[in-house]
């Protein structure tokens, strides 16, 4: 079993006091009811997502297995990874937990969660979701969790803008949102292409994948001749380029308007955006309505393909479960085609069982469409525990780049050195 030296030693410093600070139980589910299985079970759901899972989630499950009992407890975002640390150091973690897709990696390095690769029926579940969310929960040959829910980044323009720079669909490829982005800046547009930030990988990462750019080997194991190969090197120069033109907006830079804004006021022709772009703006009444003024597809195609980004939640078993066969029950249920059109329909969630995704009754959402179909293609940030180390030494140098401190070759060279030194450590 592998452990973090680090990460357990900042986790026995602060004991298994801070578990319990501020958290909320939505369902108190005390002890056991006779011989029931009690399974602790934290999650980070929002309110409306809350109340499917109380609502529906928990007792269509339990009227299923009668002999198990959720306890549900909503943890708040704000000092979660901390606290979930020092609840594997003092033995204090639930059974089960909606862990974000980035932590999964580092706390099965850590240890602290169990290899479903080795539970009854894993490869059966396996194959009924999609393979990129799934990749998410893979490290050091095993699997450690299942895919809950996913979302995705597309590609969302302001429809007047666009038609009015000679455009009556989205761009498909690259070359076509460089035209079209081009003409609109040249007609008074703030920007066409609208990445917004340098702070995260997640921000850029869809248009350096789309152009040809990579982070590492396929297993994660190496990042020289990957993140620095001469096609990430010619991905990076392309979008230094755009940049340089005035094609990107300011807002990659700190700049503003945001992206909301200046797609809703027609100051910017595109962003990328997840489902929530949609989901929030459509139930705001001091705002228009999203779905009148903006068109959507799949971000535009260049020599890597359509590529975006992957994000969600993963769910995944505590190895300090003494009740791992009922976690597993659970985890499995919650991936199945029901569970998941239940949390689909009910909060626009994006389902990783590929069924789910196809419902029509879901897909009645008419943004969904586009973001199942772009999940096909998408990809993971790199699913190593050292990830948020890595994240920051390029994401360092691409910002230095784009503000012409230091050459595109130069800086990836950098990061992709200093990149493996940290997977070597």
């Amino acid at each position: 079993m592998k452990t973090r030296k680090l990460s357990f030693l900042l986790a026995l410093s602060m004991g298994a006091s801070l578990v319990a600070a501020g958290c909320s139980s939505s369902d108190s589910g005390s002890g056991n009811d006779g011989d029931k299985v009690v399974l602790d079970y934290w999650h980070t759901y929002g309110e409306q997502e809350e109340k499917v899972l109380v609502e529906e989630i928990k007792p269509a499950f339990e009227e299923e297995h009668p002999d198990i009992e959720l306890k549900l407890t909503r943890m708040p975002q704000e000092g979660l990874k901390q606290q979930v640390i020092a609840g594997v150091a003092g033995n204090a973690a639930p059974d089960i937990m909606r862990m974000d897709i980035v932590w999964v990696s580092e706390f099965a390095e850590m240890g602290a969660l169990t290899e479903m690769g080795e539970m009854d029926g894993f490869e059966e579940v396996k194959e009924t979701l999609f393979e990129a969310p799934m990749s998410t929960n893979f490290y050091d040959g095993g699997y450690y969790g299942l895919p809950l829910n996913t979302n995705t980044k597309i590609a969302i323009y302001n429809k007047e803008v666009l038609e009015s720079v000679g455009y009556d669909e989205a761009p498909a490829t690259m070359e076509e949102l460089e035209d079209a982005s081009r003409k609109a800046v040249e007609a008074g547009a703030e920007g066409g292409i609208s990445i917004a930030g340098v702070g995260q990988t997640w921000d850029y990462l869809p248009y350096f994948w789309s152009l040809g750019g990579s982070l590492s080997n396929e297993d994660y194991t190496k990042f020289d001749g990957y993140l620095n190969s001469e096609e990430s090197v010619k991905a990076l120069e392309t979008i230094v380029g755009w940049n340089e033109e005035g094609l990107i907006s300011p807002i990659m830079l700190g700049g503003e308007p945001g992206t909301w804004e200046g797609i809703e006021k027609g100051q910017y022709m595109m962003v990328d955006d997840g489902p929530w772009f949609f989901s929030i703006l459509m139930n705001e009444k001091d705002k228009q309505n999203p779905l009148d003024y903006t068109t959507w597809a799949p971000i535009p195609e260049g020599d890597g393909g359509s590529r975006s980004v992957i994000g969600g939640e993963n769910l995944v078993i505590f190895e300090n479960s003494d009740k791992k066969d009922a976690a597993w029950e659970f985890t499995k249920w919650m991936t199945e085609e029901e569970a998941q059109k239940i949390m689909g329909i009910g909060t626009g969630l994006i389902p990783t069982n590929r069924t789910a995704a196809q419902d029509p009754e879901f897909l009645e959402l008419p943004f969904i469409e586009q973001y199942v179909k772009q999940l096909e293609t998408a990809l993971p940030r790199t699913p190593i525990p050292q990830w948020s180390e890595v994240e920051g030494e390029i994401t360092l140098n691409f910002e230095k780049v784009l503000r012409g401190e230091m050459d595109p070759k130069e800086a990836l060279d950098d990061a992709a050195a200093k990149a493996d030194q940290i997977l070597n450590q």
